[in-house]
């Protein structure tokens, strides 16, 4: 395995193996990062990578996972925006014992 210098925010420099980081990338938009936990002070480390990092990363032998952006940001909002109106006419609904009555109507 290759040992490979990361740097931990408290601790600095760090050695660790390739067994010891993983590199993530997003499928979507290609936004990268490689993670790790600190050997020191056992804090999770995530910093943000290129793609000629992950590329190097990668071809040592770090384990790559991509991920997909969640479908809820895809979404389009319909209907008018919740006000803080809205929010206090709600609020005023769950102080009363029917409230889940009134919600199911």
């Amino acid at each position: 395995m290759a040992t490979i210098r990361a740097s931990c925010p408290d601790c600095g420099d760090v050695e660790l193996t390739t067994g010891d980081m993983s590199v993530r990338v997003c499928a979507d938009d290609q936004r990268s990062a490689y993670v790790f936990r600190c050997p020191d002070c056992r804090m999770a480390v995530t910093k943000a990578a290129e793609p000629r990092i992950v590329d190097l990363l990668v071809s040592s032998g770090v384990t790559l996972q991509t991920w997909r952006l969640p479908a809820e940001l895809l979404e389009q909002p319909l209907g008018e925006p919740f006000t803080h109106d809205d929010l206090l006419e709600f609020h005023e609904l769950l102080q009363g014992d029917s409230w889940y009555d009134a919600l199911t109507r």
